[in-house]
């Protein structure tokens, strides 16, 4: 038995990927901070058996220590983790930007990033047979970011920093680590996206999105990889998203 963790597995990415993966035949560890939510993907999951939610803040580090615990207690290893939660702030220029939202994206977005992997790669480096793979949602804003957006350009730049850390010091404890960047899926967050949002010469235009289930397949296809291969970056994208050349 495979055993899954999925952060943010109360709504948009996080529950598609959560479901597919059961459909894969792991069990899966629901990971968010509202329970109701988690019980929500639990009951669309085509095996409600391998649904298992536990609430938890991933900003929290005894809420992680916890969840953990939890784990290890009742599974005794973890196999793979996707690294989802992640929030964003409204767009605002730098100097206009509060102090209490860049904290609030901070602290999702890379520390709660850091302490959910802290936690896994604990947990995989003391399991027999030892190892797992960590999978880190990125962002194309890890590379070429949105205006108005610091907070977390800053924030998804940081987790590919991550991302490049795990890899080589999983090395070891054969632990291999990638990253999905993500631009424009459809989730519940679209609206702003088709509407109209923010471009690099200051206008406000609509873009093209692309279906959750693209997402959670390229994820399942890297979850299931076996511990020799890694797909260290992917980008998963509309095809005619203005992101080669953006700006």
């Amino acid at each position: 038995m495979s055993i899954a963790m999925v952060t943010g597995a109360g709504s948009g990415i996080g529950r598609v990927v959560a479901r597919k993966l059961i459909d894969d035949g792991f069990t899966v560890l629901l990971v968010g901070r509202r329970k109701d939510k988690l019980q929500e993907t639990a009951d669309g999951a085509s095996d409600e058996n391998r649904a298992v939610p536990f609430a938890c803040d991933v900003t929290d580090p005894a809420s992680v220590e916890t969840l953990f615990s939890f784990v290890e207690d009742r599974f005794g290893r973890l196999d793979v983790l996707f690294n989802n939660a992640g929030i964003s702030a409204k767009g605002a220029l730098p100097d206009e930007l509060s102090i209490e939202d860049w904290t609030r994206v901070i602290s999702t977005n890379l520390t709660g990033v850091y302490l959910v992997a802290r936690g896994a790669f604990s947990l995989m480096r003391r399991q027999l047979p030892q190892g797992g793979r960590i999978i880190n949602n990125g962002s194309v804003s890890s590379y070429v970011p949105r205006p108005h957006a610091i907070a977390y350009n800053a924030s998804k730049h940081a987790v590919t920093g991550i991302t490049k850390s795990l890899s080589l010091d999983g090395r070891p404890f054969n632990i291999a680590c990638g990253q999905i960047d993500i631009g424009n899926v459809r989730t519940e967050m679209v609206s702003e996206i088709v509407s109209g949002i923010r471009q690099a010469d200051t206008s406000l235009r609509s873009e093209p999105t692309f279906e959750v289930a693209h997402v959670a397949d390229a994820v399942s296809y890297m979850a299931r990889l076996p511990l020799e291969a890694n797909v260290q970056f992917m980008t998963v994208m509309a095809t005619t998203m203005p992101y080669i050349g953006r700006g």
